[in-house]
């Protein structure tokens, strides 16, 4: 299974950390974050985890950035991303059974590695649930088809 990863300058160490760390589990990773602290824009890094979750050429996405927030937004741009900005491993775990999420982010400057790699682990060891959930995840496709 493949993750695309992406960060900016803010989460270089972060991104560096987790990507060894989901290299560890398992998983290929594909890297399209910068290695430099050097000043540079999120939505370039989240556009690239997008597309690479939206056209298979990974599985699923994590990207960095300060709070997590930006990169989100700017993934989920991409049609078929479905993005969860997690603090705590409850969300991150729950995003993946009730809403089949693809790309987790988070904050470099939120949250610490320990807590990084714990909401690593619950949202890639925890499958969508279907069922009940079917329902609710299609609705968000459709409104996702009528503003495209």
């Amino acid at each position: 299974m493949k993750i695309a990863m992406g960060n900016d300058h803010s989460a270089v160490e972060m991104k560096t950390i987790i990507r060894d760390y989901v290299k560890t589990k398992g998983y290929e990773v594909i890297d399209f974050g910068t290695d430099t602290s050097e000043s540079c824009d999120y939505p370039e890094y989240g556009e690239k985890v997008g597309r690479a979750v939206a056209s298979g050429e990974a599985d699923y996405g994590i990207a960095i950035c300060g709070t997590g927030i930006g990169i989100g937004i700017a993934a989920g741009k991409i049609k078929g991303i479905r993005v969860c900005t997690c603090s705590e491993p409850y969300s991150a775990r729950l995003s993946r059974m009730h809403n089949n999420t693809n790309v987790l982010t988070f904050g470099a400057r939120v949250i610490g590695t320990e807590m990084a790699k714990m909401i690593v682990d619950e949202w890639l060891d925890n499958a969508y649930e279907g069922g009940r959930h079917d329902r609710r995840v299609a609705q968000l496709t459709e409104i996702e088809n009528a503003t495209s």
